[in-house]
């Protein structure tokens, strides 16, 4: 077994301290796969689900016996310029009163969706993701401020996040932020060498993430978030090195570690990478998450799962201890069974028991809101085995074991008896230290952790190994 984390220029063992990475592990076992922000994953979602069954879903979850707090999300899809590594739905433009129209749609799903949810359940979460949610103007900022304020009452201690691009963000627009309540931030870094920067077609001096930070933090901001990519053009062991040490000294609450996700047949701006050769190869990206790993192990970060990391005393990391973590379309949080009410083009809501997606266009959009409809493209109502299998995959993802006996009192679910098959096939992993299986539960070891999905994907129903090239990345 090759227990190792790199240097640059060098190939030594991690301190003892540190959990083992097994980069021939890695290799023998990552495929492509869901990342498992759902269950089942979107590439499950169907055109029947339409704006009517959307509606039904609304209803359903108002009446719901366990309904509580809720959290939304408001899709901001404009950018300036198009980053060639992207893989978000975005529209490139300039012009800043596109976002002045685009306001005024949000406003009008807003009201389509309120008119039949129930408003006295508060909204504990707010994120603002894009695109670029710094696009708009401090004006902007305030005018969709505060038409959610007048349609959504937030509870006292609620977290209010935004995507920043700390290439576009000024002192009024921070000013605009902290008077609408944002607490967290996440700031869009990737990589802070020129030659990347200037591979991917971001360029962004890292004074400005600096400034950013300060400016967020002087605000009132309480828990700033950096953003990192491993596996982008040009990216070589120093250079990463040297953009873990910049980002570790603005000390920032959470990181997440993002591989980069090469779609082409998505996104065809990544074609330039082909053409230019400038890839990584497949050994040298999992090197690169092996350095970016220790290095933030070793600077005291906790790992909470796939691509984030949390100080100790995050909220992010005592949830994990103390086995409250959650996975949403946003990734790990720490507001479980809230409803997600989400806004905009291409955003994903979920209630209980279903998931729907917004059209993807701005054309489609508008269309439906001019018709009076929610613009739901296709969504999904889980069956009571999807229900089931959510959660084993669910727990699986967020505290990296199954407590059988905990499974069958809280959930009715025998996991032995009724999962017999999913726990056959795990003698492979359980043969290379990935996971632990005994009579009382299974368990990911610390040498699996990075293969977290590959677990998961063991209790998918839907998910086909033969059938899932250009449908998912690759999962490390």
């Amino acid at each position: 077994m090759i227990s190792t984390t790199l240097s640059p220029g060098s190939a030594t063992g991690p301190a003892t301290s540190l959990p083992l990475l097994d980069l021939d592990l890695i290799r023998r076992y990552a495929i492509p796969g869901p990342r498992y922000t759902s269950y089942p994953a979107a590439t499950q979602f169907t055109p029947a689900f339409d704006s009517t069954a959307a509606e039904a879903a609304i209803l359903a979850d108002n009446h719901d016996a366990a309904a509580g707090p809720i959290s939304l999300y408001v899709h901001l899809p404009f950018c300036e310029s198009l980053c060639w590594y992207c893989g978000c739905n975005n529209f490139i433009t300039r012009n800043r009163e596109s976002a002045d129209a685009y306001i005024s749609d949000l406003e009008r799903e807003i009201i389509i969706t309120v008119a039949k949810l129930d408003r006295s359940r508060p909204v504990e979460q707010l994120h603002f993701g894009g695109g670029t949610p710094t696009f708009l103007t401090a004006d902007q900022l305030r005018r969709l401020a505060k038409i959610i304020r007048t349609h959504f009452t937030f509870t006292a201690n609620a977290e209010i996040s935004v995507e920043i691009d700390p290439r576009q963000l000024t002192q009024v627009q921070v000013d605009a932020l902290a008077e609408f309540g944002i607490n967290r931030a996440s700031l869009g870094v990737q990589d802070t060498n020129p030659e990347v920067q200037a591979a991917i077609h971001r360029v962004q001096p890292h004074s400005l993430n600096v400034a950013a930070a300060k400016m967020l933090r002087a605000a009132g901001v309480t828990s700033v978030n950096l953003d990192l990519i491993y596996g982008l053009p040009l990216q070589t062991l120093a250079s990463l090195g040297r953009t873990i040490e910049d980002v570790l000294a603005l000390r920032p609450e959470r990181l997440s570690l993002f591989s980069y996700a090469h779609v082409p047949w998505l996104k065809p701006a990544q074609r330039i990478f082909e053409d230019r050769h400038q890839l990584p190869t497949s050994e040298q990206k999992l090197e690169l998450f092996a350095l970016a790993r220790e290095r933030l192990l070793e600077a005291g970060y906790v790992d909470i799962g796939l691509d984030h990391f949390a100080r100790p005393d995050d909220e992010l990391a005592l949830a994990q201890k103390a086995g409250t973590l959650h996975r949403n379309f946003q990734g790990y949080s720490t507001r479980a069974g809230a409803s997600l009410y989400a806004f905009g083009v291409s955003s994903i809501s979920s209630t209980a028991n279903t998931y729907r997606q917004n059209v993807k266009t701005l054309e489609e959009y508008r269309s439906a809101l001019d018709a009076g409809h929610l613009p739901i493209e296709r969504g999904l109502t889980l069956t009571t085995e999807d229900l089931r299998r959510r959660t084993l995959v669910m727990r699986l993802m967020c505290d990296r074991r199954l407590d059988f006996a905990a499974l069958e009192r809280d959930t009715g679910i025998d996991v032995s008896a009724d999962y017999a098959r999913e726990l056959a096939s795990l003698s492979d992993l359980v043969a290379d230290g990935i996971v632990e299986l005994d009579e009382e539960g299974l368990r990911v070891t610390a040498l699996g952790a990075p293969l977290l999905r590959v677990v998961a994907m063991r209790f998918d129903e839907h998910f086909s190994p033969a059938a899932t090239g250009k449908r998912h990345a690759m999962s490390v």
